[in-house]
């Protein structure tokens, strides 16, 4: 058997309710949503009867579903299921250090605290959203978006899917010559202009953040967004660098299975990341994890082989 991944959910995922049968259910689950609880009070009451609307705002967003992503992880592990490598897409890398010990989860839930703020503070400066672009090569999005001052390709999510970042204005107009270059383009679910230099600032005002943060070395290898590579001891210049750069997660899940996973599990909402890698590559399983029956049909696949 290969290697087994557990890669945590980004924004746009949330929902409300998410996680309510894992805190209900599972003792791990429940210990990571009173941690949050202790640290931000109304979190769990936000996650489970918060509006869209609220749960929108990236500065809820953010500690939200690093709660929920952590808690699906925690259940995850508390079945038994072994895990060798860790990946989070954007918001979800703080999951993932979190899990792999380099920080405890109340230091991890602090900074993503403050990280949301940072950033929901950074978007409200500029009027800038995000679009996924769909059935084009990352250079003709590349060269698309060079057409334009303030629009920058941001997520490098698998072939044929690449998010950019922009102004509202020059969005709509590139919306228009993605689908003159034959592409579609699909407005995301999230608060801004992320992983783009509209960040610059929050990226400024986290290092701060992290300058009183201790970093350990990870108990499983994990997987950084700038880098595609695994980290080093140089926590505090990924992090802060990962507000403002390019997620390079297509690149980062072929490493993985160049290192021989072959196992992928998405912990938190929705199946967005399965999705990315079923699409990177045919030959790996992947699994969710967001509830009691995906959680209970992830362990099964898992230890049947299937």
């Amino acid at each position: 058997m290969g290697k087994v991944v557990v890669m945590f959910a980004g924004q746009g995922t949330q929902h409300p309710g998410m996680g309510r049968e894992l805190y209900e259910k599972s003792p791990a689950a429940r210990e990571v949503f009173d941690c949050a609880e202790k640290i931000r009070p109304g979190t769990i009451e936000q996650i489970f009867s918060g509006s869209d609307e609220e749960l929108a705002q990236t500065k809820n967003t953010q500690p939200c579903v690093f709660c929920v992503d952590l808690a699906a992880a925690a259940a995850l592990k508390e079945a038994g299921i072994p895990i060798d490598m860790l990946a989070g897409f954007s918001l979800g890398e703080l999951a993932a250090l979190a899990f792999s010990s380099a920080v405890t989860y109340e230091e991890a839930f602090r900074l993503v605290c403050r990280r949301a703020e940072l950033m929901q503070k950074a978007s409200e400066a500029i009027d800038a959203g995000m679009v996924a672009v769909l059935k084009l090569s990352d250079d003709k999005v590349i060269s698309l978006c060079a057409e334009f001052e303030q629009v920058y390709p941001v997520n490098f999510n698998c072939p044929g899917q690449v998010v950019i970042a922009g102004v509202k204005d020059q969005l709509e107009l590139l919306k228009t010559r993605v689908k003159e270059a034959g592409g579609r383009a699909m407005p995301l679910k999230v608060g801004g202009g992320f992983h783009s230099p509209f960040m610059a600032s929050a990226s400024v005002e986290f290092a701060e953040v992290l300058s009183n943060t201790e970093f350990k070395t990870p108990e499983i290898p994990l997987y950084s967004n700038v880098t595609a590579e695994i980290y080093g001891d140089n926590f505090r210049e990924l992090l802060e660098k990962q507000i403002k750069s390019p997620v390079l997660w297509g690149r980062a899940v072929e490493n993985m299975i160049l290192a021989g996973a072959d196992t992928f599990i998405e912990a938190g909402p929705g199946k967005t990341l399965c999705g990315l890698v079923s699409r990177i590559s045919d030959k790996v399983r992947v699994f969710n994890v967001e509830d009691l029956d995906s959680l209970k049909k992830t362990v099964e696949g898992v230890n049947s082989g299937a």
